[in-house]
Formats: structure tokens, sequence, C-alpha cells
């Protein structure tokens, strides 16, 4: 069963976006880069808002790009460098569009197995190897979805949060983690 809500922001209705809207999970971890997670995934709900209360993949990769660029920059703006992140996300939902005919879910829902998971996911505009794992670890931990268990890696990621609580422990442990890592590297 799907979760009701994904823990990642203060807000109650962001959080429960992310969990229902397959395009809102993808959106916030394509903006999750140098700004909080909190930032990351409130900013769909934020987006939607701004384009009059749906995200709609085709919608999206059909704006104008400075159309698309003025509605990220727009106070306050939907990530640390909106204009890169526009067109981040929108070639994210271009990718979605001509991959996957638009549903975002089918992403994953239409992966054979782990490999064709990663695969698609590292083919998603801006997801590279941890993300990939991250996403991974949620669609698997939160969503349940079988092909994603082979992708979750072994140390803490958004997947292990299930109440603001975890988040806290979660963003912990990641900074330990990046830490040790700089440490051995």
């Amino acid at each position: 069963m799907p979760p009701q809500r994904l823990h990642f922001t203060g807000d109650d209705e962001a959080n429960a976006l992310l969990a229902a809207e397959p395009l809102a999970l993808l959106i916030g971890f394509a903006l999750d880069q140098q700004v909080t997670v909190q930032k990351a995934f409130s900013s769909p709900l934020d987006l939607k808002r701004r384009l009059g209360g749906r995200l709609d993949a085709a919608q999206l990769a059909g704006m104008d790009a400075s159309e698309l660029e003025a509605i990220f920059r727009e106070k306050p703006a939907l990530h640390r460098f909106p204009g890169a992140m526009a067109a981040r996300v929108q070639e994210l939902c271009r990718a979605i569009v001509s991959d996957y005919g638009g549903a975002a879910a089918e992403v994953w829902e239409g992966a054979r197995d782990g490999v064709e998971l990663r695969a698609r996911l590292e083919g998603l505009p801006g997801f590279g190897p941890m993300k990939v794992k991250s996403l991974g670890a949620v669609l698997a931990k939160r969503f349940e979805v079988p092909v994603a268990r082979d992708l979750v890696p072994n140390h803490p990621t958004l997947g292990d949060v299930d109440s603001p609580e975890a988040l806290e422990r979660y963003q912990s442990a990641k900074r330990a983690h990046k830490a040790k890592l700089k440490a051995a590297g």
C-alpha cells in the first residue's frame, strides 16, 4: 500500500503530494541538490500552485523556457539556482513525455527488474548514482516496489524517512556519511 505522505518537508500538504503524485516526487529529486531536502521536496507543491493547481509533464515540457524560468524565479524562488533548475525540470518532463507517455509512475511501474529500473532512472536528466540509489530506496521501502530492492544502498537514504523525526535522523546520518567519505577520499 502506498504511503499517505512522505515526510521530506515540514508541510503536510507537500508531503502528501509527494506520495500521491509521481511527477512531484521526481521533480523533488531533480531539485534535491545544493538546497535543503525540505526546500527541494516542498517546491513541487509551490510549482503546482504557481501553475494553477496541477502538475502535468506535458504542460511543463511544452512551456516556453523563459516562462518556466520566471515561475521558478518568482519569490520565494523554487531553488537556489532557479534558471538551471527550471531547465532541468523541463528536461525531466520532456523525457517523461517522450519515453513514458507523460506518466511519471511508468518509470518504475514498467520496469521488469532492478537492472531495467536503474537504467530508466539513470536515463532521467539530473539523476546520477546517488539519486538513483536514494529514489530506489524510497520506491522499495515506502512504495513497496519490488524491482527497486536491488537499488537500495547500505547507507541511510530518504527511503528510511517515515516521520519528521526520521528526517532529522537521516539528515544527521547523511552528514556523518559524507564526512566519512570525505575523510577516506
